[in-house]
């Protein structure tokens, strides 16, 4: 029974309702009163299930906030099915089936409501209401604070989740309400959540704190929109974006995270405007998997507090940064990985303890424009395959301005090195790299600084003040017998530390009448006047055969089946080749082909060792790699797609191009989608170049299946689909024996069996990522190893490199 009575104040004119009069109970008021009707609430605890299904105000007495309690035993306490008013009551729930208010139909106002229980969810929204919620607030220690679901929709003003057991705010199912000015803090899942096709959160001034978990987590072709928001102090992740996500962030601050501040995977993207990023424990922003995409505009990343670089963009992810600033980090931008790639313009990179730009594994990196200062390295392209262009840059206040090493291959133009403490630029062991218009000043060794017979080229370079020199080429310099390959052209030097300055002609380029690639006269070298020395032609770094290549590719773990593959398609073709020769008749091959399978399975390798191999055999000219997906090829607007197709075909020109997630160009509800646009295209290219590219498509298998039923113009280029199983825990196993070798370390006993044990027992859901896995998982060991070794006083040479069982990460 009720405890109080309830006061109907009848406000309509039409007679046959009833008229003004006091109920026992609430359930008996609803049920008199009609559409526009005023039910006042007197004081005390009712124990009954309200349901309003009529155009109603239901409301507690003016200056009594909270004096009316709604607490029945189980079940629903509060249903909302119309456009009703229901205003400054308190509402409790017990059952953890069901939510506390339940708002089903119409576009009811909730204003000034305390929702304090123990249920499903403080408030759900559902099907096709609408309701207008103001300054209520949710205290839900045991469930979701605010559900909108299957549809729903509405808007939050003023809210506040005080405590969630699970989410503070979850739309799933189609749903998408907005907020305004609400606060979530004190969760035990996300603050706020989206997740699943065509559900949308929309936040604007909301505030995000104390989360045990991610701040904001969209998941599942999920999106959001986020303006004027905070997120801070998160146990894990400040956002967090996986499987084709999409959010929005303008003018947001997200701050005190021990984690990463955003992680995004699996063709996730992001796009963040005037957004700074602060105070993070790992990655500012981490960025992986092939489709995953980052735009940032204006935005700041600072201020980290452990030691990992601000972002990562890994796996063959894409981040773009414009008139961004990235400082007080302990390393500013990693890019790894091919078909990883950052492009940078007119941005800001100081105080960065390690390494500005670190470029390495294949990725590329493109700067344009930017601002590098008090960094210890610049820019370090690491090692084959990795590369890019750094092009009107300032590098000031470095150890070294640009390092490249191990095969890197970057475009250096326009760029200056301002007071570097060891060398403006320094290549060596294998590095390459051109350098145009490049200048170096105030050097505290030399200006550029080439070793180990490195094939850098240089033209229309400058440097000025250099303690050691401008220019130092070891091994002989270029040209010397056995000495190094570089290639030096309309190069200049004040030749400063005592060196005469060298005259206008003595900097003059050779004659035009020498051919290019000689090298002229070397400025800043630290001798006496010299005579121009000429170089021999550059020698022709020498291609691998097809067997070097496929000893490669027979070294990889795991994938037997492909190898015979390849193997089986690399003997067919030398075959025909050598048929031709003979004057016999050579059966017809088609080289393109398809790549299925899960992330990590080695996909991206395998394609580059199969251009390689048709470059040994003579059939590619070149057989280098050019990786692209979706976003490399689809425009926003008609006739753009056919470009960039046509440019991304061009640079394959002579290798192969490798189109990754290759369904994405034809989603099943594509519509008006340009992607169609990509794939006409691309057939018609393969036809009249059929001898110029070597196509690869790859992706999940079942989506590939799919893309090729529904494109038989495309299914009929292919000559064979090849399927890369998912590694196997003893393969992902000698991975890790691969990389501990590889760095150093070496496995106890009974540490191979642990691992064994750990990737048997790992989840293998759809975004494992295998040969990812083994390698983080490496990763993960090295860390614990690091933090359980840097306590010991004197530790010995077994101590620094046995990993044990107990440096295993616990299992996701």
């Amino acid at each position: 029974m009720a405890q109080g009575t309830v006061q109907v104040t009848h406000t309509g004119t039409s007679r046959w309702r009833r008229r003004t009069g006091e109920y026992a109970s609430l359930a008996a008021a609803l049920e008199a009163a009609g559409d526009g009707d005023v039910l006042t609430v007197a004081p005390g605890t009712y124990r009954e299930n309200l349901v309003v299904q009529r155009a109603v105000t239901l409301r507690g007495p003016e200056g009594s906030p909270g004096s009316v309690r709604i607490a029945p035993v189980d079940g629903v306490p509060l249903t909302v099915r119309a456009s009703a008013v229901v205003q400054d009551l308190h509402v409790e729930g017990q059952d953890a089936a069901a939510p506390a208010v339940l708002v089903e139909s119409g576009t009811p106002e909730l204003v000034d409501l305390r929702i304090m229980t123990r249920s499903a969810a403080g408030i759900e929204v559902r099907g096709g209401a609408r309701p207008t919620v103001r300054r209520c607030t949710v205290d839900n220690p045991a469930g979701i604070g605010i559900a909108v679901v299957d549809g729903g929709g509405g808007v939050f003003e003023e809210c506040e989740v005080v405590a969630a057991g699970q989410s503070g705010v979850a739309v799933r199912g189609g749903a998408h309400p907005r907020l305004e000015r609400c606060r979530v803090h004190h969760t035990s899942g996300a603050g706020l959540s989206a997740t699943g096709e065509n559900s949308a959160l929309e936040a604007v001034g909301c505030e995000v704190y104390e989360v045990r978990g991610s701040g904001v987590q969209v998941t599942g072709r999920g999106t959001a929109h986020l303006t004027d928001c905070d997120v801070h102090r998160t146990t894990a992740d400040g956002i967090t974006l996986d499987t084709d996500a999409v959010l929005t962030l303008a003018d947001c601050r997200i701050h005190d995270i021990p984690e990463n501040a955003v992680d995004l995977r699996s063709r996730s993207v992001l796009t963040l405007t005037r957004t700074t990023v602060r105070q993070f424990g790992r990655n500012g922003l981490s960025v992986w998997d092939p489709g995953t995409r980052v735009d940032a505009n204006q935005c700041e990343i600072f201020d980290s507090t452990g030691d990992y670089p601000a972002v990562w963009v890994s796996d063959g992810a894409t981040v773009v940064l414009e008139a961004c600033r990235v400082h007080d980090v302990p390393d500013a931008l990693f890019v790894l990985d091919r078909g990883s790639r950052a492009d940078v313009v007119d941005s800001d990179l100081t105080q960065v303890r390690n390494t500005a730009v670190s470029v390495s594994d294949g990725a590329t990196a493109q700067l344009d424009d930017c601002r590098i200062r008090d960094a210890a390295t610049g820019a370090w392209f690491r090692d084959h395959g990795s590369g890019g262009t750094l092009s009107g840059c300032t590098v000031d206040g470095t150890q070294t301005g640009v390092i490249v090493t191990k095969g890197a291959d970057p475009t250096i133009e326009r760029c200056t090195v301002t007071s570097p403490s060891e060398a403006g630029f320094y290549v060596s062991a294998g590095g390459r790299g051109s350098f145009l218009n490049c200048r170096v000043t105030d050097s505290g060794g030399y200006g550029f600084h080439v070793i180990d017979g490195c094939r850098a080229t240089l033209r229309k370079c400058r440097t000025e003040r250099c303690s050691r020199g401008g220019y130092e080429f070891a091994d002989g310099g270029p040209g010397a017998p056995g000495g190094g390959a570089a290639i030096v052209e309309d190069c200049t030097s004040d030749e400063s530390a005592g060196l005469r300055p060298v005259v206008a002609h003595e900097a003059a380029v050779q004659p035009s009448t020498q051919s290019g690639g000689l090298l002229g006269a070397i400025p800043g070298q630290r001798t006496t006047e010299q005579e121009p020395l000429a170089a021999a032609p550059e020698p022709q770094e020498p291609a691998r055969t097809s067997t070097a290549v496929l000893g490669e590719l027979d070294a990889l773990v795991g994938l037997e089946s492909v190898k015979r593959e390849v193997r089986a398609l690399t003997d067919m073709i030398e075959v025909g080749r050598r048929r031709q020769q003979a004057g016999l008749k050579a059966a017809s091959v088609r080289r393109h082909l398809v790549f299925t399978g899960s992330p990590g399975t080695g996909k991206t390798t395998v394609a580059r060792l199969y251009g390689e191999i048709l470059a040994s055999l003579g059939v590619l000219e070149k057989g280098h790699l050019v990786e692209v997906s979706r976003v490399d090829l689809v425009g926003e607007h008609i006739g753009s797609t056919a470009i960039r197709t046509q440019e991304a075909f061009d640079r394959a020109r002579g290798g192969v191009l490798f189109i990754d997630e290759a369904y994405a160009l034809s989603p099943e509800d594509s519509g008006r989608d340009f992607g169609r646009e990509a794939i006409d295209t691309l057939v018609k290219l393969m036809e009249d170049h059929r001898e110029a590219v070597v196509v690869i498509v790859a992706g999940y298998t079942a989506e590939m299946e799919r893309f090729l039923s529904v494109n038989p113009g495309v299914a009929s280029r292919f000559s064979r689909t090849i399927t890369f199983g998912d590694y196997g825990p003893e393969e992902l196993l000698r991975i890790v024996e691969q990389q501990a070798e590889d760095h150093e370390y070496r496995l106890s006993p009974g540490t191979a069996e642990a691992l064994l044990k750990y990737f048997t027992e790992i989840p293998k859901g759809a975004t494992f990522g295998n040969g990812r896995t083994a390698r983080q998982t490496f990763e993960a060991m090295v860390e614990r190893h690091a933090g359980r070794v840097a306590q010991l006083a004197e530790p010995s040479t077994e101590d620094l490199t046995l990993l044990y069982p107990e440096d295993l990460p616990e299992l996701p």
